[in-house]
């Protein structure tokens, strides 16, 4: 098997030397997503703001690649401020509904862009 580099202009360009997702198999492991917009600018607002453009941007990655967040196996969250967790909690809640994914949540001193959450998937994908 080989690794299938997965890029689409419905999310944020990749700002480093990285791609927005890659395929092995039937598994799809994306980068970290941050609250960018398309034109590569951090979303304005809170940790609520941000939170959604994460899920805006993984969405449009797991879609592309022919996955969702139904197919998700694993999460990885890293949060600026294990305060908010709460919120950051129940917005995740509301993108995978009944389906409980494992994950993991980290609290770290500093994200690119000084953001205040990142998410990381890890899904399965139908292959053709």
């Amino acid at each position: 098997m080989t690794l299938k580099p997965i890029a689409t202009n419905e999310a944020p360009a990749a700002i480093g030397p990285y791609s927005q997702a890659v395929q092995f198999g039937n598994l799809l492991f994306t980068s970290g997503q941050i609250p960018l917009n398309l034109d590569g600018v951090v979303v304005e607002g809170g940790i609520e703001e941000q939170t959604h453009q994460v899920f805006r941007n993984l969405e449009a990655v797991l879609s592309h690649a022919g996955s969702s967040f139904q197919q998700v196996i694993k999460a990885t969250v890293f949060i600026k401020d294990m305060n908010q967790f709460g919120k950051v909690n129940e917005i995740y809640a509301s993108y995978f509904r009944e389906h409980k994914p494992a994950r993991s949540t980290v609290e770290v001193a500093r994200l690119p862009k000084d953001v205040l959450v990142e998410i990381e998937l890890i899904a399965t994908i139908v292959v053709e």
